[in-house]
């Protein structure tokens, strides 16, 4: 049994809607469902009368509920227990970030913002998109960085958590470079010669914002799909390893561009308006304005959001 199981199901018994539950976990509805199904497979029993509209539980749920409520308890507890016993510091901020900013973004940024405030003890997990931002709604982290576009917007309630965008991250496509200073790939290839194309995986943020440059192009792009993988490091060494072109974030990229290894496609095809296949997104920061660390967690947090929005209002 997962503890995701025990939330969704404490969570579906408050809210007795599936759509509304799913929603407030940042799931999809199906997934919910599947993890319902598999929590009363696990018990070997059913919790959820699917007899009648709206939902409510079974007599089996109602005591499952219950235990469900005191085990989650008994949980964070533990958690709380046991965060006072690790060999971290006590002042240190957790914070959620996807793999790309991790590795990119998020170090430099943290080092401009302990020029202000000096030595920030940091704790980061690198999680995908969702995962990230679940991790902030279910109380695993302090702050969350994230991408963000209209077209897959991360939907938090602006009454419980903060939002700061802290910059702009274009996504490109990249080909490794040859002789003469050439891109060794172009596009937008043709029916007969497509071009050789290292995607995202279906599930990955940067893979969804990949699907809607493509449905947006100008002009048809004809790609033959040769290499998957859900990090953007990975297409990244794929791209300049020669094996086909990527899409990809400009601060992962920016050492190779100006090193002269990659070349960013819509700007070396001739012929064609510059950025005509970039797409840009927020780089955003969130927080649980209602959450309630420890004092010491709970200050610092409060210091590094305050001197985030001061600089951002100066326009740094």
């Amino acid at each position: 049994m997962e503890l995701k199981w025990l939330e969704d199901f404490v969570s579906l018994a408050e809210t007795h809607s599936f759509s509304r539950s799913a929603e407030l976990r940042h799931v999809t509805q199906p997934a919910f469902s599947r993890r319902i199904q598999a929590l009363e497979a696990w018990l070997g029993t059913e919790l959820i009368d699917r007899s009648v509209y709206p939902t409510r539980l079974t007599a089996a749920g109602q005591v499952f509920n219950e235990q469900a409520l005191a085990m989650l308890s008994q949980f964070h507890e533990a958690r709380t227990l046991l965060r006072g016993h690790t060999t971290a510091p006590a002042a240190t901020i957790e914070f959620a970030v996807p793999h790309t900013l991790s590795l990119t973004y998020f170090p430099s940024w943290l080092l401009r913002l302990e020029g202000k405030l000096g030595r920030i003890h940091t704790r980061l997990r690198a999680l995908n998109v969702h995962d990230a931002v679940l991790s902030l709604v279910e109380g695993g982290c302090d702050l969350v960085m994230g991408y963000h576009h209209p077209s897959h917007p991360v939907t938090l309630d602006p009454a419980r958590y903060d939002t700061l965008t802290l910059g702009i991250e274009s996504i490109s496509p990249y080909s490794a470079v040859q002789r003469a200073g050439r891109a060794r790939y172009t596009l937008p290839g043709t029916p007969d010669a497509p071009t050789p194309y290292l995607s995202y995986t279906p599930n990955a943020y940067l893979g969804r914002m990949t699907e809607v440059i493509i449905g947006n192009a100008p002009t048809r792009l004809y790609l033959d799909r040769v290499y998957e993988t859900d990090m953007a490091e990975g297409l990244k060494a794929m791209t300049l390893a020669g094996h086909g072109i990527a899409f990809l974030p400009s601060s992962a990229v920016e050492d190779a561009v100006a090193e002269g290894h990659l070349i960013r496609l819509d700007r070396a095809t001739r012929g064609t308006p510059g950025g005509q296949f970039t797409l840009d997104m927020e780089i955003r920061l969130y927080r649980d304005k209602l959450a309630a660390p420890d004092e010491a967690r709970r200050a610092l947090v409060g210091g590094v959001w305050d001197a985030v929005r001061e600089e951002l209002a100066k326009g740094g």
